[in-house]
């Protein structure tokens, strides 16, 4: 498996069976091993040294002793275990529309517990209830945030994946509005293929992301169509909460979601989510019976 960019110098961060793994066109490198030991194995722990590591990449031979093969079903979430996981409701104006919900001047804030964070290519185990799918664009943090203003935002940003903001609609009514927990099922916060750098892609603020359920495609928009871009979202949350290492901030999600069709349609034992964003790739989950 190779990273989608057509560049030899080429680095990504994926985390391959619990070890972190610094991706090339040439296959990948074991960083822990790579680095005679200069980084741990644990790649949420990279983000703590963020710009150390990211000077250690940079170089031609970083103590490389070989390249090996990478095969996807290994990949698990580049961002395993953060401190603390954000999401924004209502960030696309067509998504607003199709759920009859008006578009607010703040940003629409909410939490997911880290427990829901799972990697791109594994099983979730479907609860009771409607569950339904939502594609996300994800920002990891490379670097403590607060009170940062909108044009220092990227500067503090590690990369980008993809990832699935997968929701329970019953609970996520219930009690006057239960997002926390309806969106925290283990399993509901699938990421990856791998950590995108914003400096690997030509438009970081312009990537076409997409859903598709058994090969349908449902959901298909551009993150330029973001209400909220990715530096207002880091601003406005570091005014309250400093950002942190590693952190992650789900961006929010376009119109097509199963809950506003006609007859609303939830995800299925058997059915197979596949999420995908330009410039960084993609990830499928199967859903199986709880």
């Amino acid at each position: 498996m190779r990273p989608e960019k057509e560049d030899s110098a080429l680095t990504r961060l994926a985390n391959l069976a619990g070890r972190a793994v610094l991706l090339t066109a040439d296959g990948g490198i074991d960083v822990e091993k790579g680095s005679d030991g200069l980084f741990a194995a644990d790649p949420q722990a990279l983000y703590d040294r963020w710009d150390e590591f990211r000077m250690w990449a940079a170089a031609p031979e970083p103590g490389v002793t070989g390249y090996f093969e990478v095969h996807e079903g290994q990949l698990l979430a580049p961002a395993p275990s953060p401190r603390q996981v954000f999401g924004i409701g209502l960030n696309y104006s067509d998504h607003a529309a199709e759920t009859d919900q008006q578009l607010s001047e703040r940003v629409a804030i909410f939490t997911k517990f880290p427990t829901c964070i799972t990697g791109g290519f594994t099983e979730v185990l479907l609860p009771e209830g409607n569950v339904d799918w939502e594609v996300e664009l994800v920002v990891v943090m490379g670097r403590r945030a607060h009170k940062l203003a909108e044009w220092e935002a990227w500067s503090h940003v590690a990369g980008v994946t993809v990832g699935q903001d997968l929701s329970e609609r019953i609970l996520q009514q219930a009690a006057g509005m239960q997002y926390c927990l309806a969106k925290s099922y283990p399993g509901f916060g699938p990421m990856g293929p791998w950590l995108v750098t914003p400096d690997e892609l030509t438009a970081p603020d312009d990537l076409a992301l997409s859903c598709s359920v058994n090969g349908e495609v449902v959901q298909a928009s551009r993150t330029s169509k973001m209400v909220f871009g990715v530096p207002r979202l880091v601003e406005e949350l570091s005014r309250v909460v400093p950002l942190l290492p590693g952190d992650v901030i789900f961006t929010g999600t376009p119109a097509g979601v199963g809950v506003a069709r006609r007859p609303p349609r939830f995800l299925q034992p058997g059915d197979v989510v596949e999420s995908r964003i330009e410039g960084i790739g993609s990830i499928r989950n199967r859903m199986i019976a709880g």
